[in-house]
């Protein structure tokens, strides 16, 4: 294939397929506790880390990586004190973290132009040393996801009976919030910070169309988002458009079409349930 004779486009290619496992196996327990604008939050507050990558000469992927745990962390010991709301901790994040990396990449001395790319993904900013990076936090997303699915489920699902039954619900909530932070530095070459929350909540909401389980939802919400993510990646060597944005309404446009898909399975199911029901209904009356 000729798209796989240029070396930007192995590096692009790669780069989108770890952004499309990772970014719906975080985004699943987004979801699931309610939290899908928190990838909005944290790719702000990830800005500043790549502004400081620029203006210190260093990776923007593993400093933006730095500042958005931290950023992470706080905002999740805010809203377990209780000494602030959810909402206004994220505030502080999305117009902090967006006016922090604007001012210090203006006060040193570069372009704001240079974080156009960061923010919405560029293919042929990839370089070698950000995909090694992306697979190694990949990884680590993967590894947290999956190899702790049961403790952070629960966790999503009712905090206080996770507490009951012993799990270190802050610990599994501070784990929740660094892997979220850690796939938005994950996605930032490729959908762009400003986009990345969409690929953690879109093809989960477009798996849960047709899905039940936690299982069944997760699996088909990662081959979603590794399909519309590759495909879109591959669009931009053909059509000169933003990889981000072509990723984002690809995403979009997989949900409407599961949406139209699922709505005569949904009243089939509901039929059947009826009928079920009235089975059960006249073996009662009968008893």
């Amino acid at each position: 294939m000729e798209i796989l004779d240029y070396a930007f486009m192995q590096r692009a290619l790669i780069a989108a397929a770890l952004v499309g496992i990772t970014a719906p196996a975080i985004g699943t327990y987004l979801v699931q506790r309610r939290q899908a604008v928190m990838g909005d939050g944290l790719g702000h507050v990830a800005m500043t880390g790549v502004a400081l990558g620029f203006v210190l000469h260093t990776s923007p992927v593993w400093m933006a990586t730095l500042v958005a745990v931290v950023g992470a962390v706080c905002m999740e010991l805010i809203r377990s004190r209780g000494k602030t709301s959810g909402d206004v901790a994220l505030a502080m994040l999305f117009y902090g973290g967006l006016a922090g990396g604007v001012m210090i990449i203006s006060v040193g001395g570069g372009s704001t132009a240079r974080l156009l790319s960061a923010m919405f993904g560029s293919i042929t900013h990839v370089a070698s040393e950000d995909v090694v990076a992306m697979a190694l936090l990949a990884a680590l997303v993967l590894a947290v996801t999956i190899g702790l699915r049961r403790q952070l489920f629960a966790v999503c699902q009712d905090e206080e009976f996770a507490r009951v039954t012993g799990l270190p619900v802050r610990v599994l909530n501070l784990l929740i919030a660094v892997t979220a932070a850690v796939t938005v530095t994950v996605a930032m070459r490729i959908v762009g910070l400003l986009l990345v929350s969409a690929m953690m909540v879109i093809p989960v909401a477009a798996a849960q169309r047709l899905t039940r389980g936690f299982a069944a939802t997760l699996g088909l919400a990662i081959a979603i988002s590794l399909t519309v993510s590759v495909t879109g990646t591959a669009a931009t060597y053909y059509i000169d458009v933003p990889s981000g944005a072509t990723i984002v309404l690809l995403a979009i446009g997989v949900f409407m079409v599961l949406t139209a898909l699922s709505t005569p399975l949904a009243r089939r199911r509901a039929k059947a349930a009826r009928a079920a029901e009235e089975v059960c209904t006249r073996d009662d009356v009968k008893v």
